[in-house]
């Protein structure tokens, strides 16, 4: 399945993007919660191509929005066969969407919330080609099974300190798991945050993105801000 529903922004000025963000949603949001997003990364990353695409299963949490897998368990064994359902799911669109802007790996970077966190580490940390880099926000890692020998993009992770969902502990036990693992963390925390994006936030991100992913563009016509 490499054509899960998504929505489109960018790049600025109609150009063939030079680069691609993909948004992934937390549980029971959906795609047009995270394109929102993408207007305020595109100004410190104008040659991007922002998509934020549909999890593939109606969420089983509540009556609306969409999920990557169920969260109705969190054994870890029952959280670990969720996200290696889910990620070739992730994997095959996002190599669906380098084939159709015609770009690397290098040239993408996954930005995940809460469960599009999970998701943004487990699977950009196995892509066989790694991607220019990884964002996690208010997620966690799950460390399962073994990482390719070539893939260590460098990971940013940003957390609330008042987050009540995901505990802020989490971004520590990342770190350190991802540490061990040979993967460059950059770690912020966000005090008096909860289970949110802020400006700040949003901010570190831009930096972070900026100077890890290539931001030429070169002409050419490109559809903007419209679900695909």
């Amino acid at each position: 399945m490499t054509d899960l529903p998504c929505f489109i922004h960018g790049p600025a000025g109609g150009t063939r993007p030079s680069a691609c963000v993909v948004l992934l949603h937390g549980l029971g949001a959906d795609g047009a919660d995270l394109i929102e997003l993408a207007p305020a990364l595109a100004e410190t990353l104008p040659g991007a191509v922002f998509l934020a695409p549909d999890g593939p299963q109606p969420c089983d949490l509540a009556p609306f929005g969409r999920q990557w897998f169920s969260l109705q368990s969190r054994l870890p064994a029952d959280l670990t066969r969720g996200i290696e359902a889910a990620s070739p799911v992730l994997a095959g669109f996002l190599q669906a969407t380098l084939d159709r802007f015609g770009l690397p790996a290098s040239a993408l970077a996954l930005v995940g919330f809460s469960q599009g966190a999970m998701m943004a580490l487990h699977t950009g940390l196995r892509m066989v080609e790694p991607p220019a880099a990884l964002v996690g926000l208010s997620g966690r890692f799950l460390a399962a099974g073994d990482l390719p020998a070539a893939s260590r993009p460098p990971v940013l992770l940003v957390h609330g300190e008042a987050d009540d969902v995901v505990p802020f502990s989490e971004m520590a036990a990342a770190r350190q798991a991802l540490a061990r693992l040979g993967v460059p963390v950059e770690a912020h925390a966000r005090p008096g945050l909860g289970h949110a994006i802020d400006p700040e936030v949003l901010q570190l991100t831009g930096r972070f993105l900026r100077r890890h992913l290539p931001m030429g563009a070169s002409p050419g016509p490109q559809s903007r801000g419209e679900p695909s």
